[in-house]
């Protein structure tokens, strides 16, 4: 029995090892196979790594062992249609430290602080700063740059760049613009032709070792920058000038709040000189330069005196123009055909609409007149009449084709829109003071463009500054052009405005704009700021020479003057000294 229970026993022992044998070799099996799996996996990766990825792999290696470094490109040049420049680039440099190359820290940080003015609590805390390459100052002058690297201290570098110049100092700030610390334009001209004036930066590649340590045998590779293009305008740099001589010297003797002054070519559109003064140095853009003490001021209000030391009056802001706007209101009663040169009409020195008494500035009327007589006298009567005769509905069809409504399209950033009644809100009242040029704003620019429509045959131009992109050899690349509206008045209706605005100057109320042996056409206008009563007015005068055939039409602005304001008084003088000067000088430029 005991033997017979030993035998099964080690038949089952033997059926056990079978078994755990055959498992074994199954588990092994497995155990192969999953290797197997994981050696061609990994097979398979690394040849997709090594075949379709090693361009990735290599970029990547190479980014590691790499230091980048800018080079600026040297901005475009602006230049005034007699290749003056009026913004040019000054070489400074940036200066740099590179961890990794550092070995002597403290005399680093000595040297910068002495040779860049800086703290040393500023410095020490971007040289103790682990990074690849970190900037410690940049528009540093090239004498300065040339200094610091003569030291010759190990991780320092200094990079030339460029640096934004104004060779004219404040000469047409509110036009020009200028540009931040990374070279791009923030306001004006710089920035509305950033697409033609920034270059292509280059870069410096330098190679290191794992350490991050240069390797001087590598060499550098670099990628050369690609210079902007110049941008040439219709600016004259001698009227600019002399306007804004002229700016500034009625502000001075009127003690006013500010001047502006519009010289353009009323045939083509092209601006030959703006100003808005008080204007800024371009080279010093951050510096206020107003009466008020900038000291303990919050940064937001020092932020707000810079933005309205920035803002030219003749495109960023409204004004109410006065009777220079009666321009508008005779245009569109001629070719309405409401009312003729020889209608005849008489002002007893006011004009009742509906409950309101609208005054005449001659307090004892002009009596009997005719249209052109009207005109000479800016009879406020006379233009409500007219006004009151085209109709709301006829006189707002006239603002829309005058281009009043819209835009001028002036290639400066920030122009403002006209401020308008509603149509269907203008009343008898609102249509009569209209009519005579207040209720409603209009900027400078929109009411000189306006007006070269009615004096140059009857088309709408499009003011402007750029007249063509060159490359730095000089070389045209790119002429610009602009929309013109054909017919805003008739041919005859132009002549007309022509001839009435002639009279004006020389035998009506713009006569201190005439010159002797030359042809002026103008219109006087005075207004008072709101709100009415607060004793402030804006004195203007409009002025186009030759009458006949006009080549210039200037418009001067004397914001709150002190004292006698009257238009014709003050301004029209302005544009007496500006076309005396001018004139003769346009005659031999022959810009035409």
């Amino acid at each position: 029995m005991g033997f017979l229970m030993e035998n099964e026993r080690s038949i089952w022992q033997g059926k056990l090892f079978t078994k755990n044998k055959t498992f074994h070799r199954k588990k092994i099996f497995v155990i192969f196979v999953i290797c197997l799996t994981c050696f061609l996996g990994l097979g398979a990766r690394l040849v997709y790594l090594m075949v379709n990825c090693s361009e990735y792999y290599t970029d990547r290696a190479r980014e590691l062992h790499e230091r980048e470094r800018d080079i600026k490109a040297a901005r475009g040049r602006i230049l005034d249609r007699n290749g003056n420049v009026l913004a040019d680039n000054k070489t400074v440099c940036t200066i740099s430290v590179i961890h990794s190359q550092m070995k002597e820290k403290e005399k680093i940080v000595e040297m910068l602080c002495k040779e860049l003015s800086l703290s040393e609590e500023y410095v020490r805390k971007r040289v103790e700063k682990v990074s690849a390459i970190e900037r410690i100052k940049s528009n540093v002058d090239k004498e300065v740059g040339d200094r610091i690297r003569e030291y010759d201290l190990e991780g320092v570098k200094v990079d030339e760049d460029y640096k934004r110049f104004y060779p004219g100092g404040e000469l047409a700030s509110k036009v020009l613009g200028f540009t931040g610390g990374d070279n791009q334009g923030i306001l004006g001209l710089e920035v509305e032709y950033e697409d033609v004036l920034q270059g292509t930066p280059g870069t410096i590649l330098t190679m290191t070792d794992a350490r991050g340590i240069e390797l001087e045998r590598a060499g550098e590779d670099r990628v050369e920058p690609v210079d902007g293009n110049d941008l040439v305008l219709s600016m004259d740099v001698n009227i600019q000038k002399y306007a804004t001589q002229l700016a500034y010297q009625a502000m001075e003797t009127k003690q006013a709040d500010g001047v502006s002054i519009i010289v353009m070519n009323p045939k083509n559109g092209e601006i030959l000189a703006m100003t808005s003064v008080p204007e800024f140095d371009l080279n010093e853009p951050f510096v206020y330069n107003g009466a008020e003490n900038t000291d303990g001021m919050s940064d937001d209000k020092k932020q707000d005196l810079l933005n309205r030391m920035w803002r030219n009056s003749c495109i960023n802001d409204t004004y109410e123009p006065g009777s220079t706007f009666k321009t508008v209101t005779a245009a569109a009663g001629l070719e309405a055909g409401v009312v003729h040169t020889n209608d005849t009409f008489h002002c007893p020195g006011f004009v009742i609409v509906e409950d309101r008494k609208i005054r005449c500035h001659k307090v004892g009327g002009h009596g009997s007149q005719d249209f052109i007589h009207a005109t000479m006298n800016s009879c406020n009567p006379v233009f409500v009449t007219v006004g009151l005769r085209l109709g709301a509905d006829r006189y707002y069809e006239y603002f829309q084709k005058f281009g009043l409504l819209q835009k001028t399209g002036i290639d400066l950033p920030g122009e403002a829109g006209t401020i308008m009644h509603k149509k269907e809100n203008i009343g008898m009242v609102e249509l009569a003071t209209i009519s005579f040029g207040q209720s409603f704003q209009i900027t400078p620019i929109q009411l000189i463009t306006t007006a070269s429509s009615f004096v140059n045959g009857g088309t709408r131009v499009t003011p402007h500054f750029g007249v063509r992109v060159q490359d730095k050899d000089g070389r045209t690349v790119k002429t610009f052009s602009y929309p013109e509206k054909k017919g805003i008045v008739s041919e005859e209706t132009s002549a007309t405005m022509r001839m009435m605005l002639e009279k004006v100057v020389a035998e009506g109320g713009g006569k201190k704009a005439y010159i002797e042996g030359y042809r002026i056409g103008g219109k006087t206008a005075t207004s008072q700021t709101l709100p009415r009563g607060s004793g402030k007015y804006i004195s203007s005068f409009l002025g186009f020479a030759p009458a006949d055939d006009p080549q210039v039409i200037a418009l001067a602005i004397i914001y709150n003057p002190q004292g006698v304001y009257y238009g014709g008084q003050i301004a029209a003088p302005v544009v007496k000294q500006l076309f005396e000067n001018i004139l003769p000088y346009l005659e031999r430029m022959d810009y035409n």
